[in-house]
């Protein structure tokens, strides 16, 4: 017979940490209407009474992910603003989703790749994109005039960002995110001038 392993005892706030990573595992994979409490638990190895110590159902628990991440992706960005002096190159947007994708793989798909499917969470993942989208309309308002390709190239922008990420998570070496934000920022760069060079010369009168 084999020893029976004691329940490893976690303070409040790691316990609830443990059950997010393991709720997000069990959403990407099933999805929200498949995914149960007692599937968040099984993927935690605990209880589902101890789930329900933390969360009230499954709808708080989903919601707490996407806030996990929405508020770690705004710290982060925050504090390498607060530390690039070259932050007008962008590096610091491309870094902060990076680091924060590293962090929180499964919570970083489920904010970007299947809350917009989920009736229920389709609002939030909206409303994050559009604050995303507002964040880079500040980067290209001083550089590209025209208002309609401003508009489209903010939202062109956020979403070719977030593939990148996705993308490098799924394939890319993390002995080398170094290499990613180098290529990443320097691609960012280049099609924002392309697109105002491009703007401009339309504007030119004939």
């Amino acid at each position: 017979m084999t020893a029976r392993q004691p329940r490893q005892l976690l303070r409040r706030d790691e316990r609830r940490a443990q059950i997010l990573r393991a709720a997000a595992v069990a959403f990407s994979e099933s999805g929200f209407a498949a995914t149960s409490v007692e599937d968040v638990a099984k993927q935690a190895g605990i209880t589902k009474l101890i789930v329900y110590r933390h969360f009230e159902s499954k709808a708080e628990l989903y919601r707490a992910i996407l806030d996990e991440v929405a508020r770690r992706l705004s710290e982060e960005f925050l504090e390498l603003v607060a530390e690039d002096s070259t932050v007008g190159s962008g590096t610091s947007g491309v870094l902060s989703l990076l680091n924060v994708a590293r962090e929180l793989p499964d919570g970083f798909r489920l904010l970007f790749l299947h809350a917009a499917r989920e009736p229920e969470f389709a609002g939030f993942a909206s409303e994050f994109r559009e604050l995303q989208t507002h964040v880079a309309a500040g980067v290209l308002e001083p550089v590209i005039a025209d208002a309609t390709i401003r508009a489209w190239g903010t939202r062109q922008l956020v979403d070719s960002l977030v593939t990148s990420v996705l993308n490098w998570l799924d394939t890319g070496d993390p002995a080398r995110d170094h290499l990613f934000v180098d290529m990443t920022t320097s691609a960012v760069r280049s099609s924002v001038i392309s697109w105002a060079n491009v703007a401009d010369h339309a504007l030119r009168p004939l």
